[in-house]
């Protein structure tokens, strides 16, 4: 039987010339040890990719969510709360979390961390990731003749044809083109950790002083069959085991084949992963999966090597697609489905109906 409470994982992603996140486009901050700007993918983006992925999997709809606004006394509409609907039921509320303060006081608030701990995706070293630059050019100006042009002054107006000759007399300038300048993109080798706290996983208290979930709520959990236990949190209520046997498969294969489904569609990238360590132990991930710094001949700058070490205390599934990257003799094709059955197999054995 497991006792260890908690289950680490840390993936290594390869990413070419792609976009995390596009409202502002690549993400990136400045390393000041290397002194170089490298791109990420921020944990919140991480974890709306990984519970995607589990809805996929379970083939079940995402929790609902509440929008309210506000109009003020001068008819003006403001945007007010977005609240969750705190119900284990879902299963990404059950793992994602949630968060319900509703306005003005009349409802209790209810909040539940996740059991899930998810980092950002960051580059596996600062040398080993960059931000290349390109500028884009949309053209239009093969087909002049299809293509609408509407010019408009400062005031919103539409100029006629003769006033936008007169504007561009003298000028150079294409109305069937446009140029994007400095658009960032990500590319080189990126690491995620996640850190899986097993007494939570499918554990909500019922503690009402500090509650997770209303009194309704635990009165419902408990004619579906969620069992009482004890637990170091207080007493709560244990999710049914058939039904936790259906989740965690899809737990295991969400942490492992999470995709970023906000990539733009000019730059799309496999993201493929290389290789996957699993431990409960922390710091036998960052051994596991690292890289070394190796530095400069004579003037020339430090340069770092990717490196997966297979006895460094975690168990590690090494992808063939990482071999073009990383020097390594124990790449295999079925790599990504052993780690899922080593997850599953730690969740599995995990005693929560016993946890004391």
């Amino acid at each position: 039987m497991n006792k260890n409470s908690f289950i680490y994982l840390r993936g290594c992603k390869h990413a070419a010339f792609t976009v995390f996140c596009v409202e502002e486009g690549q993400k990136s901050y400045y390393d000041p040890q290397f002194n170089v700007k490298v791109p990420y993918s921020s944990g919140q983006q991480v974890k709306r990719s990984i519970m995607g992925r589990l809805n996929e999997v379970l083939n079940v709809e995402p929790s609902p969510t509440e929008f309210y606004f506000d109009v003020d006394k001068k008819g003006a509409l403001k945007e007010g709360e977005v609240l969750s609907s705190c119900d284990p039921h879902y299963v990404d509320q059950l793992l994602g979390g949630w968060m319900r303060t509703p306005k003005g006081g009349k409802e209790k608030a209810v909040k539940r961390r996740s059991p899930l701990s998810i980092s950002a995706m960051t580059p596996l070293h600062p040398l080993l990731a960059s931000v290349p630059k390109e500028n884009i050019s949309f053209d239009r100006s093969d087909r002049p003749n299809v293509h609408k042009v509407v010019v408009r002054d400062a005031n919103g107006n539409v100029l006629t044809d003769e006033q936008v000759s007169i504007f561009l007399n003298g000028s150079d300038r294409s109305l069937y083109r446009k140029w994007i300048q400095d658009n960032t993109r990500a590319t080189g080798l990126f690491v995620y950790d996640v850190a899986i706290d097993l007494r939570r996983l499918f554990c909500v208290p019922t503690n009402q002083l500090e509650p997770e979930i209303t009194s309704d709520m635990v009165e419902t959990l408990k004619n579906d069959g969620w069992k009482v236990v004890n637990t170091v949190f207080g007493e709560c209520l244990l999710m049914p085991k058939e039904q936790r046997e259906k989740i965690i498969p899809a737990i295991a294969d969400a942490l492992i084949d999470w995709h970023i489904t906000s990539n733009q569609a000019r730059t799309f990238s496999l993201m493929e992963t290389l290789a996957i360590a699993i431990s409960d132990n922390a710091n036998t991930l960052a051994a596991a999966i690292r890289a070394k710094l190796i530095d400069g001949d004579n003037d020339s700058k430090p340069k770092a090597k990717p490196i997966i070490d297979e006895h460094a205390g975690a168990a590690t599934y090494v992808t063939l697609p990482c071999a073009s990257y990383i020097v390594t003799e124990t790449e295999s094709a079925d790599a990504l489905d052993k780690a899922k059955q080593d997850l599953i197999n730690r969740m599995l054995t995990f005693d929560y109906e016993n946890q004391l």
